[in-house]
């Protein structure tokens, strides 16, 4: 008999979020256009970041989105962009009529590789979107120093990272904007959400603008420029100024998680599993895995073993380099990142969710372990 399902995310909700909700529905005040905690939470979560300006939205890819046409990426700019990452990353590109060019990854990190920037450079070439892929922050500081010396702005797309640390500095605070999703297993979460952070105040008071049909202010109805309806709600910001208190604990336990499936798992020679490199403070958002040697190919079939166990998982993202759409307008070909193909069809991740119990956590490995040592032994499904 199958024990108990474990899912791969259940957030951590309680007593404060709904308090801080029932408050804001008293007051009536549930829309995006006021209440307390829609600036609190703006505030707070900037604080959160060593950022002085955040401005809120209503998901992840609202942000980026809201981020390029702060920016003015337009009509054929292009945009460098970690090919391994949500497609959501590629599509705010699109949106604004750019051209996103996908770059390859690290093979540790699974990050965007900087080491590959420069030879992508054009003289179109008008921004870098890094995206600190599953908690671990990319090495910024070469991204950075490639932004300097061509002039382009440097978005970081931290769905994933909130509350990592690249050399001690949060993520979110180190390239031009920050961006960041709400979603519901993200480590801190409003159901769905997002937030921009942002260093220059002129650039915070246009995304500001943008982000609310950039109203006019002397007659509001008289607007100043194309914008958008992406508002957070006061009632999903209440949600999130109780998520900020309790936002350390959260990173603490997805370390603590993380700490346990390694060392349940370090010696498993079947499975790549994820790292913290020196200059990082990984806040492990998922805990990702790739099958190595001859289980590489057999992906789908451990999944499918582990979910006849009880645990679920999720494939890793399909890199942008092997999304037909893309490869149909030209702009990519199915080999222009080799070591993130591998990535895509390897990569999985276990159960990560902050209320996942240490004894949870040695159920999934042993299921894993489990899985990994029958597929060894076994010819493949198929064959």
């Amino acid at each position: 008999m199958t024990e108990r399902r474990i899912p791969v995310c259940i957030p951590l909700l309680g007593e404060a979020e709904a308090r801080n909700v029932n408050d804001a529905m008293a007051q009536g005040a549930i829309s995006g256009f006021f209440g307390d905690y829609l600036p609190a939470f703006e505030e707070g979560f900037a604080e959160f970041c060593e950022c002085p300006h955040g401005v809120a939205v209503n998901s992840g890819t609202t942000a980026l989105h809201l981020a390029l046409a702060t920016l003015g990426i337009g009509p054929g700019d292009e945009v460098l962009v970690s090919t391994l990452t949500n497609m959501a990353t590629f599509f705010a590109v699109l949106y604004q009529g750019g051209v996103p060019v996908p770059i390859d990854i690290e093979t540790d990190t699974w990050n965007l590789d900087p080491t590959l920037l420069e030879a992508r450079v054009t003289s179109r070439t008008k921004a870098i979107i890094v995206v600190h892929l599953f908690g671990h922050p990319v090495d910024m500081d070469p991204v950075m120093d490639v932004a300097g010396r061509h002039g382009l702005a440097v978005i970081e797309d931290a769905a994933e990272a909130h509350g990592a640390l690249y050399k001690g500095r949060k993520v979110g605070g180190i390239g031009d904007i920050g961006c960041f999703s709400f979603y519901a297993n993200k480590i801190l979460t409003t159901g769905e959400g997002g937030m921009l952070t942002l260093k220059d105040p002129k650039l915070a008071e246009r995304a500001r603008s943008l982000k609310s049909l950039a109203f006019g202010q002397d007659n509001k109805f008289m607007h100043a420029d194309l914008g958008f309806n992406y508002r957070l709600t006061n009632l999903q910001a209440a949600i999130g100024c109780a998520q900020l208190e309790r936002v350390e604990d959260i990173i603490d336990r997805k370390r603590a998680t993380a700490a346990r499936y390694t060392g349940l798992l370090r010696d498993q020679e079947l499975l790549q599993l994820p790292v913290e490199k020196s200059y990082a403070r990984n806040v492990y958002w998922m805990y990702h895995v790739a099958l190595l040697g001859g289980a590489a190919a057999r992906r789908a079939e451990v999944m499918r073993s582990l979910a006849a166990q009880g645990v679920e998982t999720r494939e890793g993202f399909v890199p942008a380099n092997q999304q037909e759409i893309f490869q149909g307008q030209g702009w990519t070909t199915p080999d222009d990142c080799p070591k993130a193909n591998v990535a895509g069809a390897t990569g999985f991740y276990l159960p990560s969710g902050p209320t996942l119990t240490e004894s949870e956590v040695r159920q999934v490995a042993a299921a894993l372990g489990e899985v990994l040592s029958k597929t060894i032994s076994s010819p493949a499904q198929g064959h």
